[in-house]
Order: structure tokens, then C-alpha cells, then sequence
């Protein structure tokens, strides 16, 4: 029989790379090549997740002449326990060794048992063996382990503490990494706070984000989302990816900029864990957050519940000076505004393990937000050396009702890294406003000499919904092919009607030109491939193709008019190639290629006339424009500290930037800026960016980040056009942590950003209510820089309980003052925002786990979420 069962074992080793499975076209697994698999449990029959396992051979030690144990292959187990090995030898003896902090290291025999081969007879000279014989010694090297029972260690559970953190910088060939839970400077904040602290992101006096002056589109776990960076708390994120180039997988649409993923929090813990945070503010704002999260058995459970009282202040003046037609004119205007709301958001998730391998999850988004802002302003004209003056007093309500619904399924095959999984996610929302303009026109003695009333009154909705499929297959190399399919749906409505009580009149009239009544759909499909891997130790690669159509059409419900358009077929490459130079240095580049498509808002050419200070106008000849970029990226690691440096170029073609002229307000009869969209001949975007994080002392880590670059609009293509010249901007951070004794942790942190050009944006916004018109391609934004401060103390036992006390642009510099020129005029704008803000808010965790917190794997920065939280 052993004579048999050798012969039949040489044939299969001739023949493998040739030999099939009868009927089945598959290829059969190397002979030679054992695989092993099966699941890790603790004494409570629950998966033991993140379990070290490893597969170990007994060879002949040369030198001592004895048996040794050597390290075959190691991986850790799956969230479900389970654990995969392929390509093993199959003669030897082996032994799998599995170990997780709280049990004790177990080792479990491994034997491929030799298959019965009566009945069978070897075959001859030249002959090949049976296909029946074939599939039994196929089956003879699959090794299933079953359960493998790993008991508790109770002495390793009462004595262990665990403290380690994940880096504040993670590196992924296609994104970089930011997590941001231990930021306390946010504390009590939006995810703005977050964003001002996260290296590479500029934020303006709006709360608008910039990457590298543009902005990025914003994903919430994944997936597109209607929220807005104010309406997600900072104490629900986990973390921030920074995706600059964004690859193949990704929309081909959309900004330039690249995308902003918000990580939420969720629980990775069986037992019970919670989080309550109360805080306040110095001019009233208050915020009150609170989370729940159960994880037992096959469902994990969480909800989180927000509330936040806004209170927002703002001071500012403008000024205008413009000459048409020999008449020379200007407008000086003083500006205070203040905001006050409520807002409420939450969150409830639910995944289901319906087996080993297959889950389902749901969750839901909901909320709801009332502000009212009020402003006055003060406004003097000057016409030909003849001065008038008027008090502008504006009293608006907005309301808002976010809602989203995410649905979730995978199902990973027994082959490890391969899975299938299907989404389907909603985000949409309603929201009301009203709002009322009186302007008082006053006399030489400061008297109201006459009144005008604006009203305008309005409502809107939007539905974002995307359905999506992706698969994963794992190759050789450390490879993976990608492949998924892509459905966009995008409707957006809105009812938006103005009317005016003229000064000397008693009754208030309709404004068609300045009522917006209008519905529109956008629909994007889109299809990607994408493959992985290495080759041998030369460099690792990503390369993706990905097709993409897109359709809209829209309604002016007023006039009637439609507005269709439909954009063909185009496919858009991306390239990711990554070379560890040392186990320590690392150089990555990057080359894709995107598009932006005009919206139904931008293309409409109907002038909104509903505030003067912002007057709009959709443009129906705006193309798409085209994007190509370009990244190169070298890192190195030292001990705790990381550097990384980058040098980007981004060139685009017909850009879609807005652009102000001079037009007739019908409502006051004058000459106004007007703020449309155009397409520029080009832009041109080059820089280099540097990020250095380090633990200097054991009590001391700072991020450092610092960015130079080059923008340029070019607007030849525009008649008369007045564009500002190709720019040189500095833009730097710094964040220092600094952990002291008895718990106390102070956080000092900077920003500093140099003259720049203004981001071009490419959303429907023209910025908030009541601001004035600008132009990214015809002005700039004045230097600035705001220092932060926070001090946290932690106590309680097991430091469930903290209070932080942070102070945010502490010398009041952050002030943002923009300037705007064109045929005719120039304009400058400042304002500043809450200065010297001061939070104070407490902090309480809360939980009852059981010993699966601790089955982390222990290397390096995967440790995260082992101390209670």
C-alpha cells in the first residue's frame, strides 16, 4: 500500500499543472500543497477574533543534530474566529500554535491522513493515474481542524493592562490615515473641529475644507452622504481617511480635490460599552452626546443620540469701489451677525451574522436642525461724491431633516481575502427657510427717512441614493482583483418664492426673477475593475480602469423650461505603484485621471436675485472639464516617528470656476455684481507637501505638517476677464500633545496660511447666507494664522471620567479677509468668526465586557480599542 500510495503521489507531482477535476474545469490544487482550516473558540463556544495562529514544521536541527520547531506560515484568525492556510507541505509533522492575550497558548496536532487505496492499482509506464484516485488523494491533503478550543487565562486577564494606541498617521498605498479619537482639542465639536486638526486640511472662517485649495468631496464610511461637516459630531469619529488621488473604485465625478472619508465609531467589543459627553461654550452653545453598543452571540448593536445649541457670532465689513460709464461708485458696509439653533442627529446600526461567513447589516441616519441668524448691516454708498445711508436688519429661519438608511450584505468565501458584498444606501433630507430683509434708508441726521421689506420664503428636498456591488478575489503576490458595479440616483427640489414691499408702498409684490422653483435628477453609472499586487520585491502596483456615464435633466417650474443632457460613455485609468527601498522607506506614485460634470444648478441661466449681496446665475453653455493627476510620495520610519513628503501636479481642462460680472438688479435698479459659473481655458495645480509625526519625549508627540504650492486659473478664453496672476502659497500645522502626571494632558496646536488664490468650488453653494460674491479665478484670500489650546484631566477609577477645557484662536487672528477684482471694480470682505471660543466639557465611559475585549492581535498599532473606552 505505501509502495502504491508513493506512486500515485510522483505521478500527481508530473502531472499537476496539468490535471482537472472531471466535468468541473477546474483546476486541481498542487498535491504537494496541503491546505488547513478551521475556527478558533473559547470555552463558551464564541469565536475568538484576531487570535494569533500559527502553522509550525518539525525539521532536523544540522548542528545539533536534534528536532526543531520552525515557522511554516502565521495569520490572524477572522472577527468570526475563522483561520485559512493554503500551500503546506504535507509530509512532516506539524502543529498549529494559537495564542491571544486572556488564553492560554494551545497547540494542536496537524496530520494529513494517507488515503485508503484499496480497489486502486498503480499505474503503468506512461500512464495516467485514475481521476477517481486523483480526487481522493486531493481530498486526503484538505485538512479541516473543526472547533479549536482555546481556554481562558484567567491570571494573564485580572493581571494585564493594556495601553497602547494606534499612530496618529497610518499609510495605505492609495490614502492616508488620521486617527483622530484622542483629539481633544474637538471635544464637544463638529467634525470642522476635526477637520482644522487634521494635517493637509485647510478650513476656512465658514467651516469650509480645503485639500491642497479645493474642495473634496465628502464620504461618511464609504459612501456619498447630504450631511454637512457641521452636522457630524467629532465625538462620533473614529478616524478621517485622506484620499487625494482618489483610484479606480472611486466616482470618476465630482471634486477635484479628492475625498474626505469620515470613519464613525462602532463597536468592536462583545458585552455592553457606552459614552456620555456634556459640555458648553462661553457665549451659551451647549452639547450633549450619548452612545450605546451591545455586541453578543451573532448581533451587534449600537445607537448614538446628539444634540448641539449653537450660538455663532461674526463681525466683518466690506468694502467696493467701482467706475462704469465716468460714474464712480462705492459701498462701504459694517457687518454683525449672530446665529442661534438647535440640532439634533443619530445613529442606529445593527449587524447581523446569519453564518461563519455571511453577515447582514442595516443602519439608520436621522436629525434635525433649526437656526435662525440675524444681521445687521450698515451700508454707505457713494455715487459721483453723493453719499446715502441704510441699515439692512435680516431676521431668517433654516430647518433641516437629514435621513439616511444604509443596508448592508457580505458574505466571505473559504478562500481568505475573498468576498462579495452588496449596499444599498439612502441620504436625503428636507429643509424650510424665511426670511425677512428690511432696509432702513436714513437721512444726514441718522433718521429712517423710508423702508423696504424683502420676504423669501421657501422649501426644498433632496434624495441621494446609491446601490452598489463589489467582489474581491485574492491572486498570487499579495494580489487581490477588484471588480464591482455602480448605480447613482440623485433628485434634488427646490420651491424658493421672494416678495417686496417697494420703499413709498404699502403692499408687497411677487418677483419672478427672484423666485427659484425648480426639480432636477442626476443619474451616474459606472463600472470598475481593478488588480493588485507584487511584483516579486521589486515594487507593489494597483492599477484600475473604470466606466462611467452620467444624465440629468431638469425644470424651471416657473417657466417650464427643460433641461436635459445626457454625457457618453468615458473611461478614466488610475495607477498606484508602491517600492519599499528598506524595511523603513517607501516611495509611492500615483497617476489618475477624473471629471467634473456642470450640475442642473450651475447650467440653468436663471439670475437669483433673492439676496442682493449674493446674486447668482447658472451659465447652460458650462462642458465638463477633465482632470488629470499625478502624485509621488517617499516615507520613512524611524523608530516612533514618521515622515512623509509628497510632490503633486494636477492639470485640468476647461474648468468649471465662478466668475463675477456687472449686471442691472432689477430689484433696486442698479448696478450689481453678479456671481456666475464659467469654464476657465485651464488650471494648473503644483506643490509639495511634508508630514512629520514623532514622539519626542515618552511625555511629548507632535504632528507637523507643512504644504507649498503653485495655483493658476486661466481665464484668456474669457473676453475682458481680469484674472489674479499664478500664485506661491504656504500652508503649514503643528499639533503637540503633551502627557503629564496624575493624568493631566495639554494639547497645543497652530495653523498658519500664506497668500492664496481662492479655492474653486464647484458645489451649488455660493457660500453662507448673506455673504458676498466671490470669484476663485479673480482675487485672493490675505495671509492669516489661529493658535488652539486644550487641558484634559482624566480620573475615576479606570479613567472613565474626564473634563477638558479647550480655547480655540486664542490672539483672535483668524480673521479671513478676501479680495475680488474685475472690469470695472474691486472688492475686499472680512470677517471673523467666534473668536477666543472657550468649551468646557465633560466626559463619562461606561461598560461591561467580557474577556473577547482583549483578543486583539499584538502588533504594533493594532491594539486599539483594548483599554475600555
Amino acid at each position: 500500500m505505501k509502495k502504491l500510495f508513493g506512486i500515485l503521489v510522483a505521478a500527481l507531482v508530473s502531472i499537476s499543472t496539468y490535471a482537472q477535476f472531471p466535468a468541473g474545469g477546474m483546476k486541481m490544487q498542487d498535491p504537494m500543497k496541503g491546505h488547513v482550516f478551521g475556527k478558533v473558540i473559547d470555552e463558551a463556544g464564541k469565536p475568538v477574533e484576531f487570535a494569533t495562529v500559527i502553522i509550525m514544521k518539525s525539521v532536523l536541527d544540522s548542528a545539533s543534530k536534534q528536532p526543531k520547531d520552525v515557522v511554516v506560515k502565521a495569520i490572524t484568525s477572522e472577527m468570526n474566529g475563522d483561520f485559512d492556510f493554503s500551500e503546506l507541505p504535507v509530509f512532516g509533522k506539524l502543529k498549529l500554535k494559537v495564542s491571544s492575550i486572556g488564553f492560554v497558548t494551545t497547540d494542536f496536532a496537524v496530520e494529513f491522513e494517507k488515503p485508503k487505496m484499496d480497489g486502486f492499482a498503480p499505474p503503468k509506464p506512461g500512464q495516467q493515474p485514475d481521476p477517481a484516485m486523483m480526487a481522493k488523494m486531493m481530498a486526503a491533503f484538505e485538512k479541516d481542524m473543526g472547533n479549536l478550543n482555546l481556554p481562558s487565562d484567567s491570571k494573564v486577564l485580572d493581571a494585564v493592562t493594556v495601553t497602547a494606541q494606534k499612530a496618529l498617521l497610518e499609510m495605505d498605498i492609495d490614502k492616508k490615515i488620521f486617527n483622530v479619537e484622542k483629539n481633544i482639542v474637538t471635544a464637544g465639536g463638529t467634525a470642522v473641529d476635526v477637520m482644522r486638526n487634521i494635517p493637509s486640511l485647510q478650513v476656512d472662517i465658514d467651516g469650509n475644507v480645503k485639500l491642497r485649495n479645493a474642495a473634496p468631496t465628502l464620504f461618511i464610511d464609504g459612501r456619498p452622504t447630504t450631511l454637512s461637516y457641521d452636522q457630524i459630531p467629532a465625538d462620533a469619529i473614529e478616524k478621517v481617511e485622506v484620499i487625494t488621488n482618489p483610484s479606480a473604485k472611486y466616482d470618476a465625478s465630482g471634486s477635484m480635490a479628492g475625498i474626505l472619508n469620515i470613519v464613525l465609531k462602532k463597536n468592536k467589543k462583545s458585552g455592553y460599552n457606552g459614552m456620555v459627553n456634556l459640555g458648553g461654550d462661553r457665549i451659551g452653545g451647549g452639547n450633549l452626546m450619548t452612545n450605546f453598543n451591545v455586541r453578543q452571540g451573532k448581533v451587534n448593536f449600537s445607537v448614538m443620540g446628539m444634540g448641539m445649541r449653537m450660538r455663532n457670532n461674526v463681525t466683518g465689513n466690506s468694502d467696493r469701489f467701482s467706475t462704469i460709464g465716468g460714474i464712480t461708485s462705492s459701498t462701504i458696509q459694517d457687518i454683525s451677525s449672530k446665529t442661534t439653533g438647535l440640532m439634533g442627529f443619530g445613529r442606529v446600526g445593527l449587524d447581523y451574522y446569519l453564518s461563519n461567513r455571511t453577515s447582514l447589516s442595516i443602519g439608520g441616519i436621522f436629525g434635525g436642525g433649526k437656526f435662525t441668524p440675524k444681521e445687521d448691516i450698515l451700508i454707505t454708498n457713494t455715487v459721483n461724491d453723493v453719499v446715502s445711508l441704510s441699515n439692512r436688519l435680516s431676521n431668517s429661519t433654516r430647518q433641516f431633516k437629514p435621513k439616511g438608511l444604509q443596508l448592508g450584505f457580505k458574505h466571505s468565501f473559504p478562500k481568505a481575502g475573498e468576498e462579495l458584498t452588496m449596499d444599498l444606501n439612502y441620504f436625503g433630507g428636507s429643509n424650510l427657510n424665511d426670511a425677512t430683509y428690511n432696509t432702513n434708508y436714513l437721512n444726514s441726521a441718522g433718521q429712517i427717512s423710508g423702508v423696504r421689506i424683502q420676504k423669501n420664503t421657501g422649501d426644498g428636498g433632496n434624495r441621494f441614493m446609491t446601490i452598489q456591488t463589489d467582489y474581491v478575489r485574492p491572486l498570487k503576490n499579495e494580489g487581490n482583483l477588484e471588480m464591482g458595479l455602480r448605480a447613482q440616483i440623485n433628485t434634488l427640489t427646490n420651491q424658493n418664492d421672494n416678495t417686496l414691499k417697494a420703499l413709498g408702498s404699502d403692499t408687497f409684490v411677487n418677483i419672478p426673477s427672484a423666485s427659484t422653483n425648480y426639480t432636477s435628477n442626476n443619474n451616474v453609472y459606472a463600472a470598475y475593475i481593478s488588480v493588485s499586487g507584487k511584483v516579486g520585491s521589486l515594487f507593489s502596483y494597483k492599477t484600475g480602469l473604470r466606466a462611467e456615464s452620467s444624465a440629468y435633466d431638469g425644470k424651471l417650474l416657473n417657466t417650464k423650461e427643460v433641461f436635459t443632457n445626457t454625457y457618453p460613455l468615458s473611461l478614466f485609468p488610475s495607477v498606484f505603484l508602491s517600492k519599499n527601498l528598506t524595511k523603513t522607506d517607501q516611495m509611492q506614485l500615483s497617476v489618475t485621471r477624473r471629471v467634473n460634470r456642470p450640475n442642473f444648478f450651475q447650467l440653468i441661466p436663471f439670475i437669483d436675485y433673492s439676496d442682493s449681496l449674493n446674486i447668482t446665475k447658472g451659465n447652460a453653455n458650462l462642458v465638463p472639464e477633465f482632470t488629470t493627476s499625478g502624485e509621488i510620495s517617499y516615507s520613512k520610519t524611524k523608530g516612533t516617528g514618521t515622515f512623509l513628503t509628497s510632490v503633486y501636479y494636477k492639470h485640468t481642462n476647461n474648468l468649471i470656476t465662478r466668475y463675477l460680472s456687472q449686471e442691472i438688479n432689477p430689484i433696486s435698479g442698479r448696478l450689481d455684481l453678479i456671481n456666475t459659473y464659467i469654464n476657465a481655458n485651464s488650471s494648473d495645480n503644483y506643490g509639495a507637501e511634508i508630514t512629520y509625526t514623532n514622539k519626542i519625549k515618552k511625555w511629548w508627540d507632535i504632528t507637523a505638517n507643512i504644504n507649498f504650492y503653485n495655483s493658476k486659473i486661466n481665464t484668456e478664453n474669457v473676453e475682458n476677464s481680469t484674472q489674479q496672476g499664478a500664485l506661491w502659497t504656504t500652508f503649514g500645522k503643528l499639533n503637540n500633545n503633551f502627557s503629564l502626571k496624575n493624568k493631566w494632558v495639554i494639547q497645543l496646536s497652530g495653523d498658519y496660511q500664506g497668500k492664496s488664490n481662492m479655492p474653486v468650488s464647484q458645489g451649488q453653494s455660493f457660500g453662507p447666507p448673506m455673504s458676498q460674491a466671490q470669484s476663485s479665478s479673480q482675487g485672493y484670500i490675505e495671509p492669516f494664522y489661529g493658535v488652539d489650546v486644550a487641558v484634559k484631566k482624566t480620573f475615576m477609577k479606570n479613567d472613565v471620567a474626564s473634563l477638558t477645557l479647550s480655547a480655540n484662536d486664542i490672539f483672535r487672528t483668524r480673521g479671513n479677509t478676501q479680495v475680488s477684482y474685475g472690469e470695472g471694480f474691486t472688492q475686499s470682505y472680512y470677517r471673523l468668526n467666534n473668536p477666543q471660543m472657550v468649551k468646557l466639557n465633560f466626559s463619562f465611559r461606561f461598560g461591561q465586557m467580557d474577556a473577547k475585549m482583549f483578543k486583539k492581535n499584538n502588533n504594533g498599532s493594532s491594539m486599539e480599542g483594548m483599554q475600555m473606552q
